[in-house]
């Protein structure tokens, strides 16, 4: 390697930790350590997103769904904004045969990698898939960008440390339990069902040669990308925030002592949780709020697995990038874990 090229890829990676470690920094680790103290102090994180106050979601209408996007959109607007640019940013500034060696291989050490990387991110699910996006593009592999996705929620250590003083550290132990299974496992079963192979084994396409995918002007490939990816991804985004806004109701139709820990009702929050879509660690109050109203501890503890990891718009978001026989798989078995939790929680008397 020239020097020139030598120096043209140091400085790609000093830009891109630069952006990653001060957006993250800004969007994400001192709120969260702010956050951090007034739950230990409190023993809250905030009202519940999905109804506040109230003993139940509003029912559907214009003004369910315009306040609920309100309310989620000054939630997440910087942590989109920032996945955004790092998505961009990893398809143009990251050497691709670095990403593909990485995350590349079809085995469980791609997966590993991936589910280890998501720790610093914490993003939310929809923030987090233009990152998503952008390693699928170097050649991650399937296993290992769905690990790095749902890592970034159930293995959020902000969210887990918040779980744990707000509803107990049972709770937190009980969802770092699936939380893995569900990162690691679910990558890994991903991975298996499109074939072994090792980095040795694999070749870098001739697509992604960097000799030629990383041709021409940097910053303009750049630019031009993020308003491509913007443009893909926000306008569905918002639809879907609208329309779950408004469908609160429908979704989540009791929240009291009548939804007791019968395994219908469990199923139903799972379900319920797979689709809806909240802000990090939203799932925490709304939990709390649920289980003040008298909800059972299986079905809060369903949704505490579900409501994170995935939701309808994350998987609208991603389906150009994994097809819907994949995101089908992740839905089901996530689905399922939330279940299995729901189940334990209620033999463990949670």
């Amino acid at each position: 390697m020239r020097a020139a090229e030598k120096t043209d890829l140091t400085l790609r990676w000093m830009a891109f930790l630069l952006i990653a470690v001060l957006g993250l920094a800004y969007v994400k680790w001192y709120p969260y350590y702010q956050r951090t103290l007034f739950a230990a102090s409190h023993h809250s994180i905030g009202g519940s997103i999905l109804m506040g106050a109230a003993p139940r979601p509003p029912e559907p209408s214009v003004a369910a769904a315009l306040d609920y996007a309100w309310a989620y959109g000054k939630a997440v607007w910087k942590a989109l904004a920032l996945g955004l640019l790092l998505g961009s940013a990893v398809q143009v500034l990251l050497p691709p045969q670095w990403i593909f060696k990485a995350m590349g291989a079809t085995g469980f050490q791609s997966v590993a990698v991936a589910g280890l990387l998501s720790l610093p991110g914490m993003m939310c699910t929809c923030c987090a898939a233009p990152v998503v996006t952008g390693l699928r593009s170097r050649q991650a592999s399937p296993g290992a960008a769905v690990a790095f996705w749902l890592g970034n929620t159930m293995l959020n250590p902000a969210t887990l440390v918040f779980t744990g003083f707000v509803l107990g550290w049972n709770w937190t132990a009980l969802r770092l339990v699936f939380s893995a299974v569900m990162v690691f496992g679910l990558g890994y079963l991903i991975n298996y069902r499109m074939g072994h192979a090792s980095p040795e084994s694999l070749k870098l396409p001739a697509t992604q040669d960097p000799r030629t995918a990383d041709a021409g002007n940097a910053l303009a490939r750049w630019f031009r990308l993020l308003l491509q990816m913007a443009i893909r991804l926000i306008p569905e985004y918002l639809i879907l925030v609208l329309l779950l806004g408004a469908a609160r109701a429908w979704l989540f139709p009791q929240a009291g002592p009548d939804v007791n820990n019968e395994l219908a009702w469990i199923v139903a929050f799972a379900a319920a949780g797979a689709v809806f879509v909240v802000p990090t660690a939203g799932e925490v109050p709304i939990v709390q709020a649920l289980l003040l109203l008298g909800v059972g501890a299986g079905p809060a503890a369903a949704l505490l697995l579900t409501l994170p990891p995935i939701s309808a718009p994350s998987v609208a978001m991603l389906v150009p990038t994994f097809g819907w026989r994949v995101l089908l798989l992740v839905g089901i078995a996530i689905v399922a874990l939330g279940i299995a939790a729901g189940l334990l929680a209620v033999m463990l008397g949670f």
